[in-house]
């Protein structure tokens, strides 16, 4: 399943989120402002920054207190994997292994920070219901937040939150173009996805949400979960 083309359309929203806010809502309308009408099968990408501030997943951290840091971290049930210095690489309650459990002191006022969504996949499934309803369209969602990754520099953006499709796409037991069959090809396209929407959103552009439409996505019950290599057959812990 390929596409010729996809077109990625950043979606800016004015304004700070609060607890209680509706995600949904304030998408649909920067959406409406923006001229951009949600179509079925688009994917709509969210920062996970804001879910969290309308969740109420905001905690004070003094800046650079890295012993309050350290017990927030406990204090979410994250595991200390390694440490070099003031860097602590951590597993979340949800297995995402990143820096700090997901601990984010951008784009929030100074002294507090963002935590992770409890469920992300949750938030994405109900953000998904809510922009079905109001777009009547059958969209798909991916939450995102911002990753270093094993043997390389620099970070992207990766899904961990998912609704409306399937997080991979498996091609394994296809044949390549030589008719060799493919035994490992299993391609993280929600990643992808979540990675071609930073390229429009920016850290400080007020463009938390993308829309990308004509991706080759696979419709279903997907969860960010099917995204974390077991523990069994990671080379890098």
């Amino acid at each position: 399943m390929t596409a010729a083309s996809i077109s990625v359309f950043g979606v800016k929203i004015s304004g700070e989120f609060a607890k209680g806010d509706q995600v949904a809502d304030r998408i649909h309308a920067a959406c409406g402002d923006a001229g951009v009408t949600l179509r079925d099968d688009d994917v709509v990408v969210v920062t996970h920054k804001i879910v969290s501030k309308a969740e109420g997943r905001v905690a004070k951290m003094p800046s650079g207190d890295w012993e309050a840091r350290d017990a927030l971290i406990a204090r979410e049930g994250a595991t200390f994997l390694r440490r070099n210095g003031s860097i602590a690489i951590t597993k979340t309650k949800h297995g995402f292994v990143c820096a700090s459990a997901g601990i984010d002191a951008s784009n929030v006022e100074p002294g507090t920070v963002t935590l992770l969504p409890r469920d992300p996949d949750r938030s994405a499934r109900s953000i998904r219901s809510r922009l079905n309803h109001l777009a009547e369209a059958d969209v798909a969602v991916v939450i995102c937040d911002t990753f270093g990754r094993a043997w390389r520099n620099g970070q992207t953006n990766v899904a961990i939150g998912v609704a409306g499709m399937l997080p991979t796409v498996n091609y394994r037991d296809t044949t390549d173009s030589f008719g060799t069959v493919l035994k490992v090809t299993n391609i993280a396209i929600a990643d992808e996805l979540a990675g071609a929407a930073e390229m429009v959103m920016g850290k400080a552009d007020g463009v938390p949400v993308a829309v990308i439409r004509g991706a080759p996505i696979r419709r279903g019950r997907g969860s960010a979960k099917e995204l974390i290599r077991p523990a069994t057959e990671d080379l890098f812990l």
